[in-house]
This record gives structure tokens, C-alpha cells and sequence, in this order.
């Protein structure tokens, strides 16, 4: 079989040259990788390389989530190459942290908008977790806990944890978001169980709790869209 060579393409097919005539957003999840990795071996192009490792670790969302060791193993990925990825992927994180938590508050009117704040950290996870959005009266966020880790189910959450932080903030409402490392963010019993005592508790505090939440694989699910 014939090996083309990147520096073959034309400039248009070049992902660095690509992305400086059009932009970055012009650019496929391929060839962004590729750009990070700068070459490919003797056998495919940088191109056909990043091509194999979304592939084999299911794109993106994958990708966030391996580990160096299994980074490794994909035939023509060194040291330096995993380096590069790994360390690509942290700072989008970081990104993603920074920009959360800079002086212009988000504000949450609406699931799409909980969402885009915080999937980038909860989609790559390989284990639940729980957090607590406090808003102002103007749906502003003006506090973020973590309050769980681990398997969420109704029976290990303890309802005044989850208020602890809201009515320490004297918060006007709250947001609750938990992800599902399955990558499908259909709500469980559990799931079900929990909101509806949330809700009856925000009744009592006189604190409401607007959402609920599940990340799944670039997709969500609000649970109490979900039980309306």
C-alpha cells in the first residue's frame, strides 16, 4: 500500500497549515492531535496515527480519560508523544477550571447552561461524583462543593450535606449535577430517589433546588425535566 507522507498534501490537506489559513475550528479531532504530535513513523502519517488513536480509545471523550500506560501502547506513540497528549489534556482542564472560576460569574438559567459549565470536568471521569451549585437570586453562581465521591445512590447521601453549603452562602437556590461514568445519563431509581427527597427538603429550607443534572457522554439528562 502507498504511504503519503503529510509534507506530500497539498497545503490545504497540511493540518498546521490549515489551521493557520482557517482557523482551528476548521480542523478535525484528527487533526488537531496530529498537530500536537508532529509526526507520524515510517509506516503512517501523523494523520493516519491520530486517526488510529481516537479510534481505539473512543475519540475525545476517551481520550480524556487514559491513562499514560494505555496511551503507550498504540504502536508509533513514545515518550515525548504521550507526553504531549497527556499534558494537552491537563491544561484543558485547567482551562476549563480557570475560566470557571474568574471574576465574571456564570449564570444558570437554564440545563444547557449548567452543562457547558461544568462537562468538561465531569465527563472523563471513570467514578461518580456530586456537586452543589449555589446561585444568587439572579441564577449567578456563587459557590461550588463537591460533596460526593464514589457510587451516588439515595442510600449513602445525607440530605443536610447537601444543603450545608447553600445556607452557609445564604443562597437564594441550588443546582445539583452528578455524572455517570457509563457515559449514559439516563436517571436511575436511586437517581429518582434522591431528587424527590431534595426537593421535598428545599420545600422545608425554603431553598429550591432548580435542577438536577446527570452527565453522561456529551449528552445530559435533568432529572427534574425528567419527573415533570
Amino acid at each position: 500500500m502507498e504511504h503519503f507522507r503529510i509534507r506530500d498534501f497539498t497545503d490545504d490537506g497540511k493540518p498546521r497549515e490549515k489551521l493557520l489559513n482557517f482557523g482551528a475550528e476548521a480542523l478535525s479531532d484528527a487533526e488537531l492531535l496530529a498537530i500536537l504530535m508532529g509526526s507520524g513513523t515510517k509506516e503512517r502519517n501523523v494523520l493516519e496515527l491520530a486517526h488510529e488513536i481516537l479510534r481505539e480509545n473512543g475519540g475525545l471523550a476517551g481520550l480524556r480519560k487514559i491513562s499514560k500506560e494505555e496511551l503507550s501502547k498504540t504502536n508509533g506513540i513514545g515518550p515525548a508523544k504521550t507526553a504531549s497528549i497527556l499534558a494537552t489534556i491537563e491544561l484543558g482542564r485547567r482551562f476549563s477550571k480557570a475560566i470557571r472560576g474568574n471574576d465574571e460569574r456564570p449564570r444558570l438559567n437554564c440545563p444547557d447552561d449548567i452543562y457547558q459549565y461544568v462537562h468538561y470536568q465531569m465527563e472523563h471521569l471513570d467514578h461518580e461524583e456530586l456537586l452543589v451549585l449555589s446561585l444568587d437570586t439572579k441564577h449567578y453562581v456563587i459557590g461550588e462543593e463537591n460533596v460526593y465521591k464514589g457510587t451516588i445512590n439515595s442510600s449513602n447521601i445525607r440530605v443536610a450535606e447537601i444543603f450545608k453549603k447553600p445556607l452557609l452562602l445564604n443562597a437564594a437556590s441550588f443546582v445539583l449535577v452528578h455524572n455517570h461514568p457509563s457515559g449514559d445519563p439516563t436517571p436511575s431509581a436511586a437517581d429518582i430517589v434522591t431528587t424527590r427527597n431534595v426537593i421535598a427538603a428545599g420545600k422545608t429550607l425554603d431553598l429550591p433546588m432548580l435542577d438536577h443534572l446527570i452527565i453522561g457522554a456529551g449528552t445530559y439528562i435533568s432529572i427534574k425535566s425528567y419527573l415533570d
